[in-house]
């Protein structure tokens, strides 16, 4: 399966708290971290929810 990787580049200060959530379920807590996760449905929908926030690359 496909891998992506999602870098935080705007920070979490003043997000509401289910954008925060979902970026400590991605496991990106501070600015420039960067994970890489399995291509799926449910990373994807998690990753929408906080497009404005994080930078995706394939």
């Amino acid at each position: 399966m496909a891998q992506i990787k999602v870098k935080l580049v705007r920070s979490r200060i003043a997000r509401k708290p289910n954008q925060k959530k979902n970026l400590e379920a991605l496991g990106l807590t501070r600015c420039g971290k960067e994970k890489t996760f399995e291509d799926s449905p449910a990373v994807r929908g998690m990753i929408a929810k906080v497009s404005h926030l994080v930078e995706v690359s394939e």
